[in-house]
């Protein structure tokens, strides 16, 4: 009885040791069209980092926060801040002059990696108020880590967000809207939206088409500076409407990167055209001309700047220019960099 009895507790305890090994051995279930489940993901922890002390060889994963500014607030207070900062924007606006078509500027420098972007932007709103004087208003959004307390950032729903702000301020079916964004593009016609470590929706031209279709503006020139922007001419293409683009759909653009200030169509269009002439198609066509020259020396398959010209655009900002006296030149000059350059990027 002693023997069959020890017997059978050994065997029940080898059958509990197999149960125990196989649950800690054996991945989760998955269901059977092969996709994780919630439960999955929450149950099965990542593998706890290496450690590594000074002198090691050892690769660590990056941080996503390393390249945040040390004096800035935190990713949360900054997302946290938006509001408030754009409504302050807003309100700084100078007031709408009757009586005459005022001039509305958006500028969106969209990727925060590389200064270029950032000086674009703020460029665009130095140049267009004090060349062109009263009746023009510039809102500008940016992503850069040294300007998070300065402008709002610039992401999709702050775009919606300022419009909305504009229309309110605006006259609609008189003023001009120009949305001038600068950033990467994508072959898919897309348009980089970056600030890490913040998780930013990207803008395709399918987005921007119906964000502007949905708000009440008639007249809008948009200003698309990105590689590949000529994809976005079909679904930005409609009445009242002026878009020009940095490259064909299927180029690249040039002059972004660490080492740059200004990109070539922002240099070509905003430095050099629009401080020769207040006509903005005839500052594209200035600035293509440029580009194609400082391509054609640098050795580069040509970017073919695009130009879609919209029924009555052209007659409202001939109007416009009735009412304006154009300043004097506008000198660029970069703002301060914020990162150590890491060699040139042709393309963007």
């Amino acid at each position: 009885m002693r023997t069959a009895l020890t017997a059978l507790l050994a065997f029940a305890a080898g059958v509990l040791l197999m149960l125990g090994l196989a649950r800690h051995a054996s991945p989760p279930a998955r269901p059977a069209d092969g996709k994780s489940t919630v439960a999955e993901v929450r149950s099965v922890p990542a593998p706890a980092p290496a450690t590594t002390t000074a002198g090691d060889d050892g690769n660590d994963a990056p941080d996503s926060t390393d390249n945040w500014p040390n004096k800035a607030p935190s990713p949360e207070q900054v997302i946290y801040g938006q509001r408030d900062m754009l409504q302050k924007a807003l309100a700084r606006l100078g007031p709408r002059i009757a009586g005459r078509p005022n001039l509305y500027v958006l500028a969106f420098g969209a990727d925060g990696g590389e200064d270029v972007f950032r000086n674009e932007a703020e460029y665009a709103a130095k140049l267009f108020p004090e060349r062109f004087g009263a009746g023009t208003h510039v809102l500008v959004l940016e992503n850069n880590p040294n300007s998070l307390e300065k402008h709002p950032l610039a992401t999709w729903s702050n775009l919606e967000a300022s419009l909305d702000g504009l229309a309110d301020v605006m006259k609609p079916d008189e003023d001009i809207l120009l949305v001038y964004l600068t950033t990467h593009g994508g072959e898919d016609h897309s348009l980089l939206v970056d600030m890490d470590p913040l998780p930013l929706d990207q803008i395709a031209a399918p987005d921007l088409g119906d964000i502007l279709k949905k708000r009440p503006f008639k007249w809008k020139v948009v200003v698309v500076n990105a590689c590949y922007s000529g994809g976005f001419v079909p679904t930005l293409h409609g009445p009242g409407t002026l878009v020009l683009t940095a490259a064909r759909a299927d180029r690249s653009s040039f002059g972004c990167g660490s080492d740059s200030d200004i990109t070539y169509f922002g240099r070509a269009w905003l430095v050099d055209a629009l401080n020769r002439t207040p006509d903005f198609m005839e500052a594209f066509r200035q600035a293509s001309g440029e580009i194609a020259q400082w391509e054609q020396k640098d050795k580069l398959t040509p970017s073919e700047p695009q130009m879609d010209v919209g029924a009555g655009i052209a007659d409202q900002l001939a109007l416009w220019r009735k009412h304006i006296t154009p300043g004097p030149a506008v000198a660029f000059k970069p703002a301060p960099s914020s990162a150590t350059p890491a060699g040139p990027t042709a393309a963007h």
